[in-house]
């Protein structure tokens, strides 16, 4: 079985395929609707579990979510582990009160402390708190190394979620103590702030590997066409975060990127479409 090529992020070895969890927790961007059939698909941390196990299957042992707010989740990787006796890495994107006052600091170091005892490896604040501190005028992210001490402090690795492209311009022109970045990446554009070609750039300029994410932009472009723009256009040493509802879907994107990085055609099976015509083989 074909194992995902990896790369190293401050120090750690990573897949370069890392699990998605909005196709597990209900963050579809679509509809409630389509929210509540992927909650309900995985009611049962069995059914997380067969998810997860399926990417463990070929190497992909890295998972990012908002993890503090879904102990169901946690719940399934932990069953993963013990199925198949590997470990999961935990990217945690956790959101922070972010006020300046000692009360909010202390409400932080406690979030803190609990994301670490839940395994993290990776503690990225999310971007709806990173970006609160940004300023545009000094370009600075004001107070953020406190922040990124009290990560250090608690032997997580440091990093920043930026769908906001300026968080990683102004975490690079100061070096703050970042090991790697999410952005948010698509061929489509979707959630993007600004250009495909702009984000493409700050991408390749990034002075530390890029945890792109969104690929197939929440389901509106094929996994085919998706997943081989990214892997096409982004570094060595970035990622793509991928989510998948179920263990086929699993098979089938890890088969594409596989055969978007050995530059092959992928080896699936035609879609189930009615009446297809001989230039559409199965």
């Amino acid at each position: 079985m074909a194992v995902f090529p990896r790369t190293t992020v401050g120090g750690v070895s990573m897949p370069r395929m890392i699990m998605g969890t909005n196709w597990i927790l209900g963050y579809s961007h679509t509809s409630q609707a389509a929210d509540s059939l992927i909650k309900g698909i995985h009611k049962e941390k069995e059914a997380i579990a067969d998810v997860i196990c399926a990417y463990l299957a070929h190497g992909v042992d890295a998972i990012m979510a908002p993890m503090h707010l879904n102990r169901h989740l946690l719940d399934g990787i932990k069953t993963a582990e013990d199925r198949t006796g590997k470990g999961v890495i935990r990217i945690d994107t956790p959101i922070m009160n972010m006020d300046d006052t000692p009360e909010a600091r202390r409400e932080t170091e406690k979030l803190l402390d609990d994301v670490k005892r839940e395994g993290t490896v990776f503690c990225m604040p999310h971007h709806s708190s990173a970006e609160q501190l940004v300023n545009k005028n000094k370009q600075t992210i004001e107070r953020l190394p406190d922040y990124l001490s009290m990560i250090r402090d608690r032997d997580m690795i440091p990093g920043l979620s930026a769908h906001m492209p300026e968080l990683i311009l102004y975490s690079d022109l100061n070096e703050y103590d970042v090991e790697t970045y999410i952005q948010i990446y698509n061929c489509m554009g979707f959630l993007m702030q600004v250009e495909i070609e702009y984000i493409h750039k700050v991408i390749h300029q990034a002075r530390k590997p890029v945890m792109t994410i969104k690929p197939m932009a929440a389901g509106r472009v094929s996994p085919f066409v998706g997943l081989s723009f990214a892997w096409h256009t982004i570094r060595e040493q970035d990622m793509v975060t991928v989510g998948c509802m179920t263990p086929a879907e699993v098979e089938e994107d890890i088969e594409i990127s596989m055969a978007a990085l050995e530059r092959r055609v992928p080896n699936l099976e035609g879609r189930s479409s009615p009446k297809k015509t001989t230039i559409m083989p199965d």
